[in-house]
């Protein structure tokens, strides 16, 4: 059960029930078949998921650079993971030894506004593609006039306010609009200032987690059951839910919708879901999102835009298209973001680096060919077993449903797969959540 705490919510968040109950209106399952595995999922607890691989939740200290965490998420292959307060001591409570999680949609946010910085900075005239230096980081100092976030973050000094103040820099030049261009014009230099100049060198984990975190931090028990752990990584929308066993502060599972899926597909065999495996796509009404709706980037813009993107839509990744008629020729997604903060020197002769060059370059040099330049794949008629089969095997958190052309009919996520399982029965709400619901529809 989800941890326990006074204040509850009285009424359910629409942007929620609107996601899942058309989930539900769309899927052909008989009743009776949808009430029992959800009436399974209720019954089984937390504890009996598998943990981690190796046994322990990789963990990031506050103090860490993000330069640092980028570096622990890229060489562990997770996405995100839990933050601890190194001043919390002996104390007893994951409250006061959790700041929260750090993920590469938080670290995507400071990038991008780290970006609006240096579009300042370039408005000023301080800053050049050949020489970005104590210049530059002075005019970045300008948004302290009057912007909260980075600016506060990093600490800039008086000093560096009225050299930009000097410079003739509005405070609200260029903000929320020019990240993008920002960085292609100052090129690889700039995703080099980031990790190497100050003062973003220094800018911490803490610093930056509670500013750009796109999810709350919301702990489930070990007894608590599996059906709300799907559920918040399904309807409410979170990426991954940490497991604290009651009465000890650390956290002993970490479990994600990747993982989830991965335990889907090791249930093959079984009546209950090979029943639902065997159907197509269609009849469970996949994809939920069209391809009107599904936000796209031409193989041509900026690369950065398209991190812009999934920062304004809050989403994980997208596919790469060419054309009106969105032929599909690759996939983006928020994790190749370490790849600009990590390996900038496959980007040093890229003065405007574009989504295909992005690509392309990293394709090239590293062997993750089939996750950023090969789109993955489906038909409409694809069943959802042999959907689960790809997520689970490729490692992947999406899959393009497309036609006989190549052109993109829609997109299928983790989150839909998992919601193709489970309802919510009208008690679970108040019943299990606890003050799991408050925190998220409060956030």
């Amino acid at each position: 059960m989800a941890q326990e705490q006074e204040c509850r919510p009285n009424t359910k968040d629409s942007k929620f029930d609107t996601y899942f109950e058309t989930i539900q209106s769309r899927k052909k399952l008989p009743e009776t078949l949808q009430e029992s595995l959800t009436d399974a999922f209720a019954k089984i607890p937390v504890s009996s998921f598998p943990k981690v691989p190796g046994g322990k939740v990789i963990e990031i200290s506050a103090d860490s650079s993000v330069g640092e965490a980028v570096k622990i998420l890229s060489e562990s292959n997770i996405l995100a993971a839990p933050v601890k307060d190194p001043n919390a001591g002996t104390s007893s409570d994951w409250r006061n030894r959790y700041l929260g999680i750090i993920d590469y949609s938080a670290i995507i946010l400071w990038v991008l506004e780290s970006a609006e910085l240096a579009a300042i900075a370039i408005s000023a005239g301080t800053a050049t593609a050949a020489g970005v230096g104590a210049g530059t980081i002075g005019a970045l100092g300008a948004l302290a006039l009057g912007v909260t976030g980075p600016a506060a973050i990093a600490g800039l000094t008086a000093a560096a306010v009225g050299a930009a103040v000097a410079g003739g820099v509005a405070a609200d030049k260029g903000i929320g609009k020019d990240a993008p261009l920002a960085a292609a014009n100052l090129g690889e230099v700039f995703y080099k200032v980031l990790l190497e100049e100050e003062p973003f060198k220094s800018t911490t984990v803490r610093s930056i987690l509670k500013s750009y975190r796109w999810a709350p931090f919301v702990p489930v028990a070990t007894n608590s059951v599996m059906l709300t752990v799907l559920l918040l990584l399904s309807k409410y929308r979170l990426r991954n839910v940490p497991v604290i066993e009651p009465g000890k502060p650390d956290i002993v599972n970490f479990i994600t919708q990747s993982a989830v899926v991965q335990g889907l597909e090791g249930c093959r065999g079984r009546d209950w879901f090979d029943c639902i495996a065997d159907r197509s796509i269609s009849f469970l009404g996949l994809p939920f999102m069209s391809s009107e709706e599904v936000i796209c980037i031409q193989s041509n813009e900026l690369v950065l835009e398209a991190f812009k993107l999934m920062r304004d839509n809050q989403i994980g990744g997208l596919p790469v298209i060419e054309g009106a008629k969105k032929k599909i020729v690759g996939n983006i997604s928020i994790r190749d973001i370490r790849f600009l903060l990590l390996r900038t020197e496959l980007f040093s002769n890229f003065r405007k680096l574009t989504v295909n060059d992005f690509m392309n370059k990293i394709a090239a040099a590293t062997q993750e060919t089939g996750k950023i330049a090969r789109p993955i794949t489906c038909k409409p008629d694809a069943t959802l077993g042999s959907v689960i089969h790809t997520l689970s095997s490729q490692s992947i958190h999406r899959i393009y449903a497309v036609n006989e052309q190549e052109e993109l009919v829609g997109v299928i996520t983790l989150r839909d797969v998992i919601s193709c399982f489970i309802n919510e029965p009208s008690y679970h709400f108040d019943d299990y959540y606890g003050f799991a619901a408050n925190e998220m529809l409060n956030h």
